[in-house]
This record gives structure tokens, C-alpha cells and sequence, in this order.
């Protein structure tokens, strides 16, 4: 199914993008792209945003325990450094690899 395509802030009142749809308690819904926005670049792709009918959108489920505890433990395994076992308070950078402090001693050990 070909999708039509809209210019930058120029789509059609009742699309909406996810992260919109979001803000108003909605999702799409298992619904199809009815639309794309573009936004062209000088010396790159152009950006691209899908838009999805408002009408057709769900109501967002809500959060259950389960969910909500797992959640809640994955988010503590990625604020847990793998060095000292501590909970760092934020989440750790992937590209450290591990909370700041263990690196500031990696990088005076290494110098």
C-alpha cells in the first residue's frame, strides 16, 4: 500500500506521529503507516517521520505490577556498574562500559 507523503509541518489534522499520539494517551494500534512527513536536508537523506490516522489510535495499556517490576529491574541492572557492584545512581554510558568513578581509577592506573 503506497503511503502519501506530506512536507514538513504540512500533514493533514487527524495523523499524528507515535510520540504524538503518546502525549494525547494513544497508540497506533497495530494500524498500517497512513502517512509519511518528510523534512529535507542540503547534503543528506531526507528525514522522515510516519504518521498514523488518530481515529483508528487505542488507548495506551496500562502499566501492570509485572510490568512495572520489570521495568523497575532492568533499569536497576543498567545503573549497577559491572566493576564494583554498585548502584551508580544514573545509568551507565555503554561506551564506558562502567560508572565514572571506576573509570577515572582505570584511566590513573593506566597513565
Amino acid at each position: 500500500m503506497a503511503t502519501e507523503e506530506y512536507r514538513w509541518r504540512m500533514a493533514p489534522e487527524g495523523l499524528a506521529t507515535r510520540r504524538q499520539l503518546r502525549e494525547m494517551g494513544l497508540r497506533p494500534g497495530g494500524q498500517d503507516v497512513a502517512a509519511e512527513l518528510q523534512r529535507h536536508r542540503r547534503r543528506r537523506g531526507p528525514l522522515v517521520a510516519y504518521l498514523y490516522r488518530i481515529d483508528r489510535a487505542r488507548p495506551v495499556r496500562p502499566m501492570t505490577p509485572g510490568r512495572t517490576a520489570a521495568l523497575a529491574k532492568a533499569m536497576q541492572a543498567r545503573r549497577t556498574c559491572p566493576n564494583c557492584r554498585r548502584d551508580a545512581g544514573y545509568c551507565i554510558s555503554r561506551s564506558l562500559g562502567m560508572c565514572v568513578t571506576c573509570d577515572d581509577i582505570r584511566r590513573e592506573r593506566s597513565a
